[in-house]
């Protein structure tokens, strides 16, 4: 059974930085690949950004790109979004999610009924 569990959350000035884990345990394959969601109040899950865990590869929300870094340890079965110039729309309770299947993800990665498993997410409020 995937497992998964974020942590890193919290609260930060506009400008500010954070870095959110997500620790996963119990996979059977080395091909997946782990995502990063997020949901604000009253507003849908929304793809921020996701990585391969066999080639590295990687993907980011146009609202997030230059800002945002994934990044992924094996070592460690973690992955990491390194979150910098945050704004107070960054605001919203963050989720990883596990795919099962590398097809296609260059065009599905953003799309929530595409993951398998869901972490219990963290939140990030960005506020003065």
């Amino acid at each position: 059974q995937v497992q998964l569990v974020e942590s890193g959350g919290g609260l930060v000035q506009p400008g500010g930085s954070l870095r959110l884990s997500c620790v996963a345990s119990g996979f059977t394959s080395d091909r997946y690949a782990i995502g990063w969601f997020r949901q604000a109040p009253g507003k849908e899950r929304e793809g921020v950004s996701c990585i391969s865990s066999s080639t590295g590869t990687t993907y980011y929300a146009d609202s997030v790109k230059g800002r945002f870094t994934i990044s992924r340890d094996n070592a460690k079965n973690t992955v990491y979004l390194q979150m910098n110039s945050l704004k107070p729309e960054d605001t919203a309770v963050y989720y990883c999610a596990t795919r099962r299947s590398l097809s296609g993800l260059w065009a599905v990665w953003p799309n929530r009924n595409e993951y398998n498993d869901w972490g219990q997410g963290t939140q990030v409020t960005v506020s003065s």
